[in-house]
């Protein structure tokens, strides 16, 4: 027969995930778009914040990015001009200085200095021209991160669900003052508390003596005695230490509950298989005498009482694997034992169910 050893063991179901939902800025509630029970998305807008004067800094800083494209076209315009100047003092400079070697004393030296110095201005004046473009170019950037940080800021003023699940407390209405949830010296109101409750969680003490026997993934039942009903359960992660105070390890099982016909808080009868064995010699717990050594009563040829000494593997409330001392087909006995004795005489009257061996 198959014989099955379980620890049952009452937890109480709590959500996958939970979570007070705060706001990342402060401000007054615009919009609160859930209440109590609502079933939510991830990502669904739950609330929206009312915040003046992070709209105006927003508008500040897309205004500042507007005069800095501006200013990034003035200095290219000026970049621009002060290369037409660099260029036409250059080549005077050229023509001059050709001319003057060409012929010494057509032209006059000091003509041709005034050029060359006119030319040198020029390219200093473009290389001022490209240091103001890049400089025009770095406050670009600066003010696009400061608008980018601002936007940011500006989009936590929507509220949004962090993952599916069910609104389970609602703290804020319209018009109330949130402060920003950012800090842990202060005692910031949240918006809502979100329960994932899709699936639900059982945290169990397992003892000590069946810790060997916890595996993940071992399957488990859970029997919900409110609603009458046993549902199937997984066991999805364990501590693999024992506690020294209580001399458990934490253990959590996962419950699906698609249709959220369970609601955390509730109690559950949790029953984990710590023992098994399949297709195994066994024979009735009350069939056993227990002192120095276990021993049951067969009957024997010509319905004769006999004492056998036995030994014992997995051990149920009901059966218990007998590894040694018995064969298939053995009548034992069950009961009263009182005014038995060996070599006793009997009429057998069998009980049902009758088990494969052992019996």
């Amino acid at each position: 027969m198959d014989l099955t050893r379980t620890l049952t063991l009452t937890a109480e179901f709590r959500p996958f995930e939970e979570v007070d939902v705060h706001a990342k800025v402060a401000g007054y509630v615009k919009a609160i778009n859930v209440d109590v029970g609502t079933r939510v998305t991830k990502g669904q807008l739950l609330a929206t914040l009312e915040i003046p004067e992070l709209q105006a800094e927003v508008d500040q800083a897309d205004a500042s990015v507007k005069q800095s494209d501006s200013e990034i076209v003035r200095a290219k315009a000026d970049l621009d001009r002060a290369r037409s100047a660099r260029d036409l003092a250059h080549k005077t400079a050229m023509r001059l200085s050709a001319s003057a070697s060409a012929q010494p004393g057509l032209v006059a030296q000091q003509e041709v200095d005034d050029a060359v110095g006119k030319d040198q201005v020029a390219e200093a004046q473009v290389n001022s021209a490209t240091a103001a473009v890049a400089t025009a170019e770095q406050q670009l950037q600066v003010a696009k991160a400061n608008a980018a940080r601002l936007h940011a800021l500006f989009d936590y003023s929507r509220i949004t669900a962090p993952f599916d699940g069910i609104i389970t407390k609602r703290y804020a209405d319209t018009g109330s003052m949130i402060q920003a949830g950012t800090s842990s010296q202060t005692q910031a109101m949240p918006i809502v508390r979100l329960s994932r409750n899709a699936t639900l969680r059982l945290v169990i003490p397992v003892p000590e003596s069946a810790v060997p026997d916890i595996h993940i993934g071992g399957a488990v039942a859970v029997r919900v005695p409110g609603l009458n009903k046993s549902f199937p359960g997984t066991v999805a992660r364990f501590s693999a230490q024992v506690d020294p105070t209580t001399r458990t390890m934490h253990t959590e099982v996962d419950v699906p509950n698609p249709t959220l016909e369970i609601v955390p808080g509730v109690y559950a009868e949790v029953a984990i298989v710590i023992g098994q064995r399949l297709g195994v010699l066994a024979a009735p717990v009350q069939a056993l005498s227990r002192g120095d050594h276990v021993t049951v009563f067969v009957v024997g040829a010509n319905h004769a009482l006999e004492e056998r000494q036995v030994q014992l593997g997995l051990e149920t409330p009901d059966d218990v694997e007998v590894t040694s001392g018995l064969s298939e087909g053995d009548l034992v006995v069950v009961g009263n034992r009182g005014q038995l004795r060996p070599g006793l005489t009997i009429q057998p009257k069998l009980t049902t169910p009758t088990v494969s061996g052992g019996r």
